[in-house]
């Protein structure tokens, strides 16, 4: 599949089914050294974070499936919410740890195996005890019944795990957006068009963001990169 550069406007593009488009892809989405905080997510032009299964599955394509590994590659862990697991099932990382954050601890329906539990931990509110799948480690975050994205990021980056990527569902990735610990959101807009069961961001303000990148590829799925201008203090 044929991807061409729009924002910055070089004119290149690379077939990203070979290993030089690969590479290619790399160096465009390819992070500065240190501790960041990455949202990744798909989208219909209407807005919705899944197609008609209920799942991101049918709305995305073969390019956006190589710019999510090559994302997460570059990343210690990867975010995401206990809904999407027990709704998506989710497959662990090859590269990163996955952190799934959950303020109930219930985890039913999950398709987590036994030889992916040492890359695994489920991070909960402090007080909640959770029947966690065998070998998942627990981590709590913050101080009470609340968990927050900052608590939340502040726990893995305790762990060592300072390169994050969120990946939601879209209320976890609103939440994280919302409490200004994003830097950088990567976004696939697919072009669907459909009803929105599930809002991709469903925030409440509006967060000012800077394109720093644009890509096409030839089937019409956009992928663009926004820096987060204003963004709270990390803790």
């Amino acid at each position: 599949m044929r991807v061409s550069e729009m924002l910055p406007q070089t004119g290149e593009s690379a077939d990203s089914t070979t290993d030089a488009g690969r590479a290619w892809l790399v160096e465009r989405y390819r992070r500065a050294p240190g501790a960041y905080v990455r949202l990744n997510m798909v989208t219909t032009l209407t807005g919705s974070a899944s197609g008609g299964d209920g799942t991101s599955d049918t709305i995305t394509s073969p390019t956006d499936r190589t710019v999510l590994g090559i994302i997460r590659r570059d990343a210690d862990v990867v975010v995401v919410g206990a809904e999407s697991v027990r709704a998506e099932g989710y497959v662990v990382p090859r590269t990163a740890a996955l952190a799934i954050v959950s303020r109930s601890g219930r985890l039913d329906g999950h398709r987590l195996t036994r030889a992916d539990a040492d890359r695994v931990v489920l991070v909960v509110p402090e007080g909640v005890r959770p029947d966690a799948p065998a070998g998942v480690a627990v981590v709590t975050a913050g101080a009470g019944p609340d968990l927050s994205p900052a608590d939340v990021v502040a726990a893995l980056s305790a762990r060592g795990w300072d390169r994050i990527v969120c990946e939601g569902g879209p209320n976890l990735a609103a939440q994280f957006v919302s409490a200004g610990v994003v830097d950088e959101i990567c976004l696939t807009v697919a072009p669907r068009v459909g009803p929105v069961r599930h809002p991709v961001l469903p925030v409440a303000d509006e967060v000012t963001t800077t394109v720093v990148g644009a890509l096409m590829d030839a089937a019409g799925f956009s992928y663009l990169r926004l820096r987060v201008d204003a963004r709270s203090t990390r803790v």
